[in-house]
């Protein structure tokens, strides 16, 4: 039996009847298809992929093409999944005329649903202009990584009264712009708390606490490919990179020691004769 999209509309209707989301980052395509067929609501083609994938210091150096080849990817792997691809730096900031043109090029080429900006009431014009175009629109406030710089660091967002009384501003105006939903990433549970329940579409959290109406992972995090990187907000469910290295270094021991391959893995000569003469 077919599985039911995901919509925008589906993530609605999970607020409203108190049905958590669950998201991941996704990159490729074997990644995609798991988390696809275990029933992951949304699949983000993360800027994140900048560090997991590419090993950069940031999110900074991903480029739209970046996006866009990853995106393809994992909108291929999808088949109930909603799927949203990350806008990179400055692929939107520029102008409200490049933000439409660079996220109706995501959307044309690459197969995914809607697209996700960083920012507040910086971006609010933009969001108007791609709603108004028929491009849905996530959101994403407090912790902005795009903004790395400027913040001197990974730093939790929301702590002061002027930064809680901003972000809940700026949750509202996105709101009001059209967004269908929020990631609220590093602020305090209590703010995340107070946001979710302001607004009528759904929050995603991410070091926010429990009471958003959803969570996001980076996939690589949860699944514990990096062993030196393991922020506080993150929960392993399994040790890949310990799996993935005894399995390395097996498989180097094997061939070193000519225990690999041995016959059960090789052709032979007299199975393409016999097809032959079968044939």
């Amino acid at each position: 039996m077919k599985k039911k999209r995901v919509t925008t509309r589906t993530l609605m209707k999970y607020k409203r009847t108190g049905r958590k989301i669950v998201m991941v980052t996704a990159y490729d395509y074997p990644l995609a298809k798991y988390a696809d067929e275990v029933g992951i609501d949304v699949l983000l083609v993360g800027d994140s992929l900048g560090m997991v994938v590419q090993g950069q210091d940031s999110t900074i150096p991903v480029t739209l093409e970046d996006i866009i080849y990853h995106s393809k990817i994992v909108a291929r792997a999808a088949k109930r999944a909603l799927v949203v691809a990350d806008m990179p730096f400055l692929s939107y900031q520029v102008s409200v005329e490049d933000a439409v043109r660079n996220c109706g090029r995501v959307m044309k080429e690459t197969g995914v649903q809607a697209v996700k900006v960083e920012g507040g009431e910086e971006v609010v014009e933009v969001v108007e202009a791609l709603t108004r175009w028929g491009i849905p629109v996530m959101g994403h406030i407090g912790l902005t990584p795009q903004k790395i710089h400027r913040y001197g660091g990974y730093r939790i967002q929301g702590r002061t009264e002027s930064e809680r009384a901003r972000l809940l501003k700026e949750a509202k105006m996105l709101e009001e712009a059209g967004i269908f939903s929020l990631v609220l990433e590093a602020v305090p549970y209590e703010l995340a708390k107070e946001i979710t329940e302001s607004l009528s579409v759904p929050t995603i959290g991410i070091g926010a606490g429990p009471y958003t109406d959803g969570q996001v992972l980076v996939i690589h995090d949860l699944l514990g490919f990096y062993e030196e990187i393991q922020p506080r907000f993150v929960k392993r469910y399994a040790e890949l990179a310990k799996i993935i290295r005894e399995a390395l270094q097996a498989f180097q021991q094997e061939v070193l020691e000519g225990k690999f391959p041995t016959l059960e893995h090789s052709y032979r000569l007299e199975e393409f004769e016999q097809r032959q003469e079968d044939s």
